[in-house]
């Protein structure tokens, strides 16, 4: 690593630890040549995950947006905002995980309800109704009488 006073090449690790959540590692060093020290962060380069819209137009994923609808979904209810991040995260590292560099929207919409269905049914029923563009007060039925039968299922 390049001195930032001196520009010589070569350092020793004085120190190191993990930050943001294990994400990054934080390294003190101390220059070879001049003896003062500087900070250093080390983290993994991540490809770009690409999201392909229903009308094909393609955009960098956000797992913000991911955050967002999970807390439009669970409004008044008492879903605490870390089960919501831990969802994104968990739904980031299934879709990375693929190894693919593009996702289409749709897959990323099934993971959401998938995680929904587990923590809150209101909130999934909320989610599904605006991400399925429910019509009607009959698909409405169907998809909560589809989710008591899963339920019943589980139960038994």
């Amino acid at each position: 690593m390049q001195c930032i006073y001196c520009g010589y090449f070569d350092s020793k690790v004085l120190d190191s630890r993990p930050v943001d959540d294990g994400k990054s590692i934080r390294r003190r060093r101390e220059c070879l040549q001049c003896g003062k020290r500087f900070t250093t962060y080390e983290r993994v380069e991540e490809t770009p995950l690409i999201v392909v819209k229903n009308d094909n137009r393609r955009e960098l994923f956000d797992p913000n947006k991911i955050l967002n609808g999970l807390i439009k979904a669970c409004d008044k209810r008492k879903v605490p905002i870390r089960v919501l991040e831990q969802i994104v995260d968990d739904i980031e590292r299934e879709l990375r995980n693929n190894l693919e560099r593009e996702v289409y929207s749709k897959e990323i919409g099934e993971l959401v309800m998938k995680h929904l269905r587990e923590v809150d049914q209101v909130a999934y029923v909320r989610f599904a109704s605006v991400y399925r563009n429910f019509e009607d007060i009959s698909t409405f039925a169907k998809e909560i009488k589809a989710l008591q039968q899963e339920v019943k299922t589980h139960k038994e």
